[in-house]
């Protein structure tokens, strides 16, 4: 299996979109051969993240949930509060398959 390296630029694309076509790089899913029990994907680079289109709007009344695997340790905090390469990378998180895959395909991006 070789993989290559595929550059996508962030420049006034929206998160979703580009969450959307990266993670499909990073599953494989371009690839004639895709199996989805088998890590296929290629190696991704984002590049011009600061330029992504990001709607000021949308970021003060979206929230973003976690949990701190303690009793009662749901946490809410607002998108606005995270940078745009952390907005990018938890899309990308979610939209990946949730196995041990995953990890494997996380560490083959990089956000500049």
């Amino acid at each position: 299996m070789n993989r290559t390296i595929q550059t996508v630029d962030a420049t006034l694309v929206p998160l979703g979109r580009l969450a959307v076509k990266v993670a499909g790089l990073l599953m494989g899913k371009h690839k004639p051969d895709y199996k989805p029990y088998t890590d296929c994907g290629d190696t991704v680079k984002v590049i011009n993240i600061a330029a992504m289109k990001l709607d000021p709007k949308k970021l003060a009344k979206t929230e973003i949930k976690y949990h701190t695997l303690h009793p009662g340790g749901l946490k809410r905090r607002l998108a606005k509060t995270y940078t745009a390469s952390q907005l990018l990378r938890h899309a990308i998180n979610n939209m990946l398959p949730k196995n041990k895959l995953r990890d494997r395909m996380l560490k083959r991006l990089t956000i500049e």
